[in-house]
């Protein structure tokens, strides 16, 4: 396999007079493997190393060549010429034992086919004969022309063919920007180059030779008539201009095709048994969705490799497409097959082509069979590690290493803009090689998506990008990089033509930013903070390159020079070791943002979804069916006061209407207004989207609350729900997850709309936060306008002056938000969250029972005249009961035993104010203490005790312990003093009621604890000091009072002599009680003088 078009045109650079050699494995070692793991290590005498792992094969299993005999004339055409044979693989890739002309995008290819391997593990993507080519720069005059691509920190190597572009540019007006420029500064006087008879004849030679190579019996079948070479070729040409993507093929003669497709017809497919190592397609993760149909999806770019290799050579690392054939079997398990011509030499570009197609293909063996005017001579076996050292073709294994490692220098330090188009080019018999930005220069003219390399640059950007989302093991610290190739991606993307990718990458955009992240992380030696090649200034990129090596800078004397990113000033120094150390190496363009600031990330996230949504909003054929939108003008954020609304008991109805739609949507009866079709890509990424916005909008609302900036924070909740009102309405199939998130933003709600109730000074403040709205808003909640009302929550959302009216929403968002949980079993699949639904109910529950009570307690204030109690009290202590019952049952299912004696004590005060308002106000002095007002204390006595019972031991809550206690203490305290001062004798005996108040006060005396040193001991002591004092009053009146019983009496005169004592010393600790113990011991001298007189 010559290369007769080089032959003469070499030059031997520095240092090409050095030897070098490679050491091979043996032959049974160096087979090629059978599957994608196979593997071979070469080792040279401290020259090269090289390792070839074939990671995807189409070619047949390897049989043995047919060994010409001599005097064979290879000009007569054998039998099965041009006709498909299995010996070859895929008709028309090896059918001139020559890689076949490389398609303009085959790194794209072979990029789709091995994603995982692009922008992180490979240094070069290319066909093999682009390796070659670049690696023979120093050696040879021939011009090279190729485009090159960056992604991450991998270069994509595609032949640019100026000739075939500028005819194509003749013929379409395609490219005429970039044939202009290579007019005006590189060739002003430039004309096709017609291939000379010779180089056809040697193709036609060769192309013979292998198929009597493969066959052996050239009469087995008849020679092809020109008229059917003539329709072969035909057919051939057709195909190629219509099929293949841009530019067309290189045509050729009507004797030699080059299509895979030239005999379709009649093929037989290739046993399952020849494909080794079959790429599968990357796996799809539920939250990436998948966009691209077949079609958009690989624009056309196949890999239409035989074999696809990764090529280790030295430290570069290059994921390399190869169709040379490779024949085994017998003595020989895998030589490469060439044809020479005796009378010419192989020169040094003839020796490093074979010698580098052997490396890479790991062969151990070259077979070379020559011939003089088509006629064969003779077969030669030539080990690989030979080659370098053949006569007249010896190279430097070392020198080849050096250029290879300089070359991807150059490359990795000067093509750092990712998705841009580089163009790499040598002119014939030049030795300057200058690298150009296509992408810059093709922005100056008037359609800058010219372009042809960008649809398939954008798409691979995407696919690398979403690549690496999927591994969730280490996507966190190639964030940097995803960024970088997804906005590079949309960069290079017209909206109006892509909104497919455009709304796909803007999504994965707002994917990288975790929006619940703690705070704590984002502190933390996270990757994300660190000053990584992930993550690192623009500025520091931009830095220019050292010059102490000979920097590859911008010469200033072709004129030519200043459109050039990058020269090489002469090809000799490729050979020198290092001369073009790369200082850079290939990273992203910018960094991943840090945002340690909750709002700037989430604003950055909406910021990304607004701009899916406008993409996917201007692909919707009904557009023009939709009342139009004006995004300048706001969309009002409705505000009532109470007096337009239905207040608490209009809520009912809405709920009711709320919990009917979420029973609808489980059945999936869900539609849109803009007339999406469900399943299209439209509608599954408006989902995606419009669920990303209400969860940033809901990580938003939960950061303002926290700032206590609670109309903002309605704001952004109600945004939120407004978005998944919207998901509601386009949703099918509503997943557990989403639903989820659905209670965990009403629960949100309720928490606003307390902390507005007991806010209230800050009305106008908070008024006016939420009737703020941004540009960014105002957009997004167009796009959710188009379809549906958004209307759904808006009983949960409105900021109300009333108090009753704020906390009945926040009861009722609470109550929505467990009815949710109660859907699909989340209940028992959230516990933590069900359990914090449940203590806000009890919560809310608390409030609004207190929230009653005190307005019953203030009617009772007001009322003077009327003895009655007033059917609006009743029907308050009725609310604040049943709010206190329900709080207390939420309590006891999650066994909150602190919480539900909270209640308890709570209802035990509304017992005590029910008895309140049963005390008669007419007269002072007719009045008794009612069997009503008996009643209630009773009650609330029975609810203290609940309560206490509800603790167990003082030990579980001393806060709350003490508290009922005293409560507790108090309601005996006050029945025995109401007892005391308004005996209901009309009703009882004297002696019944004496004991009746002794009790209590006894009862009221054990549950005052004077001994705690705590803030309420003062008081206890104070109360029993008191409590002491009035039953020394009482048996010192009741021994004055009594006649007859002396037994009696003397209890009295020792009880009253006890508790003055007693309430004496209780007095004496309170330094602020001195009136009270003056009447003490008077009552006490006054005591004494009875006793004497008696």
């Amino acid at each position: 396999m010559g290369d007769p078009k080089e032959a003469g045109a070499e030059a031997s650079p520095p240092g090409a007079a050095a030897r070098g050699g490679l050491s091979l494995l043996s032959q049974a070692e160096s087979e090629e493997p059978s599957s994608a793991q196979g593997s071979a290590l070469f080792l040279g005498g401290n020259e090269v190393k090289s390792r070839a792992v074939v990671k995807y094969s189409s070619a047949p299993p390897r049989t043995a060549f047919a060994r010409l005999e001599e005097k064979t004339d290879l000009k007569l055409p054998p039998a099965n010429w041009l006709r498909e044979s299995a010996k070859l693989g895929p008709a028309g890739t090896t059918i001139l034992g020559n890689s076949k002309k490389s398609k303009p995008f085959s790194s794209f290819g072979m990029a789709y086919d091995f994603i995982d391997s692009v922008g992180n593990d490979v240094d070069v993507v290319s066909d093999s004969e682009n390796i070659k080519k670049l690696l023979k720069i120093p050696y040879s005059k021939s011009h090279v022309s190729m485009a090159v691509h960056r992604i991450g920190r991998t270069l994509l190597l595609d032949e640019l063919d100026i000739q075939e572009l500028f005819m194509r540019s003749s013929q379409t007006g395609d490219w005429t920007w970039l044939k202009e420029f290579y007019q005006r500064l590189i060739d002003q006087k430039w004309q096709r180059k017609k291939k000379s008879k010779e180089h056809w004849y040697q193709k036609a030679i060769l192309s013979k030779f292998l198929y009597y190579s493969i066959n052996g019996d050239g009469a087995a079948q008849p020679v092809p008539s020109p008229a059917e070479q003539q329709e072969s070729s035909s057919s051939d040409q057709t195909h190629d201009s219509e099929g293949a993507s841009w530019p067309a093929p290189f045509e050729m003669p009507s004797s030699v095709s080059e299509d895979p497709s030239a005999s379709s017809q009649g093929r037989e497919p290739l046993e399952p048994s020849c494909i080794v190592g079959h790429v599968a397609s990357a796996p799809k993760e539920q939250n990436l969705t998948t966009l691209f149909n077949d079609g958009e999806n690989s624009q056309g770019l196949k890999n239409d490799f035989v074999r696809n290799i990764l090529w280790t050579f030295e430290d570069i690392h290059m994921l390399v497409g190869s169709n040379m054939p490779i024949f085994g079997g017998g003595r020989y398990p895998a030589v490469s097959l060439r044809l020479r011509d005796n009378n010419k030499p192989i020169n040094v570009l003839t020796g490093i082509d074979y010698w580098l197609d052997n490396l890479i293909c790991n062969v151990p063996e070259l077979v070379m069979c020559f011939h003089v005017n088509g006629i064969v001579q003779k077969y030669e076996m030539i080990k690989t590690e030979e080659i370098p050292n053949l006569e007249n073709s010896n190279f430097s294994t070392k020198v080849i290493k050096d250029i290879a490692q300089n070359i991807l220098s150059f490359l990795k330090s000067n093509c750092t803009k990712e998705g841009h188009t580089y163009w790499l080019f040598k002119a014939s018999g030049s030795d300057i090689v200058k690298l150009y930005d296509l992408t810059t220069l093709c922005e100056e003219t008037e359609d800058k998506y010219q372009n042809p390399f960008t649809m398939p640059v954008a798409i691979l950007l995407y696919k690398v990008a979403c690549n690496m989302m999927m591994k969730k093991n280490q996507n966190k610290k190639h964030y940097g990089t995803i960024r970088t190739l997804l906005l590079n991606c949309v960069k290079l993307l017209d909206k109006s033509r892509h909104p497919q990718i455009i709304a796909s990458a803007n999504y994965m955009l707002s994917e990288l930013f975790q929006l619940d992240e703690p705070k704590k992380e984002e502190n933390s030696d996270s990757p994300l903070n660190e000053n990584s090649d992930e993550s690192y200034s623009e500025e520091e990129e931009e830095m220019p390159d050292s010059d102490e090596n000979g920097s590859y800078g911008t010469s200033s004397d072709p004129a030519d020079d200043n459109k050039a990113v990058a020269i090489i000033k002469s090809v000799g120094e490729l050979s020198v070791p290092e001369k073009y150390k790369s200082i850079h190496q290939i990273r992203p363009s910018c960094a991943f943002p840090v945002c340690h600031d909750t709002e700037e990330r989430c604003r950055l996230v909406l910021s990304y979804v607004l701009e899916g949504l406008k993409s996917v909003d201007s692909s919707i054929k009904k557009e023009s069916d939709l009342p139009a939108a004006d995004p300048s003008t706001p969309i009002p954020l409705k505000y009532e006061d109470e007096s337009t609304r239905g207040g608490p008991e209009g809520l009912e109805k809405q709920m009711a209407l709320f919990l009917d739609k979420m029973g609808s949507l489980q059945k999936g009866n869900c539609s849109g207004q803009s007339g999406m079709t469900p399943g299209s890509w439209q509608h599954k990424m408006k989902l995606q989207l419009i669920l990303k916005s209400s969860k940033a909008y809901y990580i938003l609302s939960d950061a303002a609350m926290s700032l206590q900036k609670y109309g903002r924070a309605l704001r952004y909740i109600k945004l939120a729900l407004q978005s998944h009102d919207t998901y509601c309405c386009l949703c099918t199939n509503m997943l557990s997850e989403v639903l989820l998130f659905l209670s965990q933003y009403l629960t949100l709600c309720g928490d606003i709309q307390l902390m507005l109730a007991q806010n209230a000074n800050n009305r106008a403040a908070h008024l006016e936060e939420f009737n703020y709205q941004t540009k960014e808003d105002q957009e997004i909640l167009h796009s959710l306008h188009r379809e549906s009302s958004c209307q759904g929550f808006a009983w949960a959302t409105d900021l109300s002056t009333d108090l009753e009216s704020q906390l009945s929403v926040s009861c009722k968002c609470y109550e929505a938000a467990n009815e949710i949980l109660q859907f699909s079993d989340l209940k028992s699949q959230n516990p933590e969250h069900y359990v914090q639904v449940l203590k806000r109910m009890g919560n809310i529950r608390n409030e609004i029972g207190v929230f009653y009570m005190n307005q019953a307690a203030a009617l009772q204030g007001e009322r003077v005249v009327s003895k009655s109690v007033s059917a609006a009290e009743q029907q308050l202590w009725k609310k604040s009961f049943s709010c206190f019952e329900k709080g207390i049952h939420n309590f006891e299912s999650i066994d909150d035993a602190t919480n539900a004696a909270l209640l308890l004590c709570n209802t035990g005060r509304l017992m005590r104010v029910c008895a309140q308002a049963h005390c008669g106000a007419e007269d002072e002095f007719k009045r008794e203490f009612s069997p009503e007002e008996g009643l209630y204390y009773s009650k609330a006595v029975d609810y203290y005790l609940k309560a206490l019972r509800s603790l167990g031991t003082r030990d579980m809550h001393p806060v709350v312990w003490d508290s009922v206690n005293w409560e507790l203490s108090t309601t005996y305290f006050t029945m025995a003093t109401l007892q005391q001062d308004y005996a209901p004798l009309s009703r009882k005996a004297q002696e019944q009621i004496e004991k009746e108040v002794s009790e209590a006060m006894m009862k009221s005396l054990k549950h005052c604890d004077v001994d705690s040193a705590t803030a309420r001991q003062p008081l206890c002591q104070y109360r029993a000091a008191t409590i002491h004092h009035r039953l020394a009053s009482m048996y010192h009146s009741c021994l004055r009072n009594q006649v007859g019983d002396e037994h009696l009496r003397k209890q009295h005169r020792v009880l009253a002599d006890l508790h003055y004592s007693k309430a004496a010393k209780l007095f004496q600790l309170l330094k602020d009680a001195p009136c009270e113990l003056l009447r003490v011991q008077l009552e006490r001298v006054a005591f004494a003088e009875f006793q004497m007189t008696t």
